[in-house]
């Protein structure tokens, strides 16, 4: 039987408290269904998509553990990353939290960041990486684009304070010396600043942060495009349960991989392994050190790989063994493109 879709467009239902919002039940759709889907629209819209079918197979939202809440930059790369899917945000308040959730639920996935275009690598990330066991299954690479958000009632002269997460203020700091006169304060999430802001109705207040929270919290955007550099850019990581991962992603089709290993501290010792992987053509990416806690001097080393030859890929590994201390596989993907 053919399918039939009709779109309606809504305006936004009254704010929820975000606990509320974070805590969305899994829906099982049947039959004639409708899906309410947050849809990151230039006009921040919410739309109805209504399918009806008489036969459709019963489906369950994936669920995506991110650090920060709706309108965050980790919910905007979960949607466009999934964005052929119904998902349901799990919303946690930093990044070990994250991690933790999907412990608790192996059928949970995580949408991590991992590195920044200009604020550089998030290195207690690659931390939790390494210790949580979870396994890399895709990457998503968003444009970071800032905005100023205040309440609809309000104009520009009526800012006094302006608040955002430390990274967000200092990438627009150009744009905030031109207006020496707002007093600038740090808080922990962009998003966080705008819900703040929206839903205390805090007058003469405005946040940094993606232009699409602007609907979801009731502000208007006074200024668009205000970061410094428009070449920002975040990685993120899509992490899964090992034990789901080979569902989820055919590792046999990947074309990069992320590892992490120790060499004996001996000279010549990290050179070796890089001539092997330039031996069988495989391409590092990214090399990022973290110091070995409790060894002076000795460092894990997270490479990122890039191949277009899977058995090569192996091979190359393998031949790394012999001269490598605690090498882990992280994770083989398809990169982003």
């Amino acid at each position: 039987m053919r399918n039939s879709s009709t779109f309606t467009f809504i305006t936004l239902p009254p704010q929820r408290s975000e606990a509320d919002d974070c805590a969305k039940k899994t829906r099982i759709y049947n039959n004639k269904i409708t899906r309410k889907i947050l849809l990151h629209t230039e006009a921040g819209f919410f739309y109805t998509h209504t399918i009806n079918t008489d036969n459709t197979k019963p489906t369950v939202m994936k669920k995506i553990a991110i650090q920060g809440i709706h309108g965050s930059f980790h919910d905007i790369a979960s949607h466009q990353y999934f964005k052929d899917e119904d998902i349901e945000l799990l919303c946690c308040d930093t990044f070990e939290q994250v991690f933790e959730t999907v412990k608790k639920d192996p059928e949970a996935l995580a949408v991590v960041a991992i590195e920044n275009t200009i604020a550089g690598s998030l290195l207690h990330n690659y931390e939790l990486l390494r210790d949580s066991n979870l396994t890399i299954i895709g990457e998503h690479k968003l444009h970071i684009e800032h905005s100023l958000l205040i309440l609809p009632e309000e104009n520009e002269s009526d800012i006094v304070e302006v608040n955002s997460h430390p990274v967000a203020l200092m990438q627009c700091r150009s744009f905030l010396k031109t207006h020496p006169d707002w007093k600038v304060v740090e808080v922990e999430d962009t998003a966080g600043a705008a819900a703040t802001i929206g839903n205390k109705h805090l007058s003469g207040h405005a946040a940094i942060c993606s232009k699409y929270a602007a609907p979801i919290y009731n502000m208007k955007v006074a200024y668009e495009g205000i970061e410094d550099n428009k070449h920002n850019f975040t990685r993120f990581l899509i992490l899964a349960d090992p034990y789901n991962a080979d569902k989820l992603r055919d590792k046999y089709k990947s074309d990069k991989s992320s590892i992490v290993f120790a060499v004996p501290h001996e000279s010549g010792s990290l050179s070796q392994i890089l001539s092997i992987f330039s031996f069988y053509n495989i391409n590092l990416t990214k090399i990022q050190s973290l110091p070995i806690i409790g060894h002076e001097w000795e460092y894990l080393f997270y490479v990122d790989l890039t191949y277009d030859n899977y058995n090569r890929y192996m091979q190359s590994i393998e031949a790394t063994r012999p001269l490598i201390k605690n090498i882990k596989l992280l994770g083989e993907y398809e990169s982003f493109k």
